[in-house]
């Protein structure tokens, strides 16, 4: 049975930097671990990959011989990925004996959420090579400060969460900078348990472009509440105790695997 961690995100999240603290703490506590590159626009990688998805394909030749830009490069190279699997079957197969996995994957949301290649990719993985992963959708802090773009990033976590259908911990990533980007309007439980969104409403009337939506806002914050699945977990990835934390929970998240394969 082998695990490992979907690392997803919007650009700017820092994925690439959780992957190369994630593997080295986990090193520390004694796992191999076993970086895998999926994001083919990352080409200044800190950490040391097992496989790299520029082996097989690269964004700068797609986007030259096909004429798209970096958006559309990428959905081509996640196509080009999933008609090639069995390349990147190979590659981990001599890593599945006793490594535990980081998946870094490109920072574009749409690829999980609109476009079904990466979902597939990751399915394929799942059943073939008898896989166990969590994703671990990591969103900057600093998106708390502004109201409209905490909604969105609520709004971003459900769409994800229902479209990958897998154990899934939405992280507050940087939480050590949220404040030098100005006071919260309420403590930081707020945001994580993702209580009361009415309590938004106020601040975001303040913002006369967030007020002429407010009708719409208030039906996103009632869909995000009737569902009732998204919470956060804060990250700062510079501190052990804060990593440990996170090791922990996605740790229990991966028993939903093993009690099932109980059953």
């Amino acid at each position: 049975m082998v695990f490992g961690q979907l690392v997803i995100g919007p650009p700017g999240s820092g994925k690439t930097t959780y992957c190369n603290g994630m593997s080295q703490f986990l090193k520390l506590i004694g796992r191999k671990v076993a970086v895998v590159n999926l994001d083919p626009a990352n080409d200044a990688l800190p950490y040391e990959c097992a496989v790299n998805i520029e082996d097989l394909v690269r964004l700068s030749d797609v986007m030259v011989e096909h004429s798209l830009g970096p958006n559309g490069g990428l959905v081509y190279c996640m196509d080009y990925l999933e008609k090639n699997i069995d390349w990147l079957e190979s590659k981990l197969k001599p890593l599945v004996k006793d490594h535990y996995l980081l998946f870094d994957f490109p920072g574009q949301v749409e690829l999980f959420f609109l476009h079904s290649n990466a979902k597939n990719v990751i399915c394929k993985l799942i059943k073939k090579m008898n896989l166990r992963l969590t994703v671990v959708h990591l969103v900057d802090a600093h998106l708390c400060c502004d109201p409209g773009k905490y909604v969105s990033a609520l709004l971003l976590s459900l769409s994800t969460m229902l479209h990958l259908e897998l154990p899934h911990i939405n992280v507050l990533s940087k939480i050590d900078l949220v404040e030098s980007y100005g006071k919260l309007a309420y403590n930081l439980d707020f945001y994580t348990d993702v209580q009361d969104l009415s309590y938004l409403q106020y601040h975001l009337d303040q913002d006369p472009r967030s007020a002429k939506h407010r009708k719409l806002t208030k039906e996103l914050c009632d869909v995000i509440e009737d569902y009732s699945l998204v919470s956060f977990t804060t990250l700062d990835i510079q501190d052990k105790e804060s990593v440990g934390n996170l090791v922990k929970l996605i740790d229990k998240k991966q028993w939903v695997y093993i009690c099932w394969d109980r059953r």
